[in-house]
């Protein structure tokens, strides 16, 4: 039987001549109906429940090798570079350590206050005050803070902060306030410069206990 044979009498089949409870007396074309439909329906459940399932499995698994590639490359590269990395922390253990050989002991801090009071004078200021201030400790060093008031004109205060920032130790300056000198002085383009200065000392505690 042809195709087109098997469409014309699928055409011409009358639903109410099929008795449902009794298949083996159906036509051809019914029969065939049938097993074409539950064909369909086998492979289609198939798909569903099986092949689509293995896709997303296989999609996944594609998605993990390009991750574990990635990581490999990475690895990879990093050894590829481990003695160049090996020479930057050499480097910068040394550029830590000139750091630290930067930051005044206890016994240096006097004469530290003495350059910074060198430096004013050398620059033409006149200093009011300098007062210490309570020690601030910080995990891996403790700063030293302190505050001047000087008085000079407009070059002298930066001849003065330029020279600070000079000084063979770390000292930083914040907290600028530069306001007009009193009305009776003799120059009238002085200035009255407030700042915090601060220095700082490694923390020996720290370095103790990370032993």
């Amino acid at each position: 039987m042809s195709f087109a044979e098997t469409m014309e009498k699928l055409n011409d089949l009358d639903l109410n001549d099929i008795d449902f409870n009794n298949m083996g007396s159906w036509p051809l074309a019914g029969r065939l109906f049938v097993l074409i439909l539950i064909s369909v329906l086998v492979v289609f459940c198939g798909y569903w429940f099986h092949i689509k399932g293995l896709g997303e499995a296989y999609e996944t698994e594609v998605r993990k090798e390009k991750t574990l590639k990635d990581d490999f490359e990475q690895k990879a590269f990093k050894v590829a570079n481990l003695e160049a990395y090996k020479q930057q922390m050499v480097e910068m253990e040394e550029t830590f350590g000139a750091l630290l050989r930067q930051l005044p002991s206890d016994t240096e801090v006097a004469g530290l206050l003495e350059d910074i009071t060198h430096t004013g004078l050398g620059s033409g200021l006149k200093f009011e005050t300098i007062d210490l201030q309570p020690e601030i400790t910080k995990e891996f060093y403790i700063e030293l803070p302190f505050k001047i008031s000087v008085e000079g004109t407009y070059h002298e205060l930066g001849s003065f902060v330029s020279g600070v920032a000079g000084l063979p130790r770390i000292v930083t300056l914040h907290d600028l306030d530069i306001k007009y000198g009193k009305a009776d002085n003799a120059k009238p383009d002085v200035l009255v410069m407030n700042i915090l200065a601060k220095t700082y000392r490694y923390n020996e505690k720290n370095k103790k206990g990370g032993k």
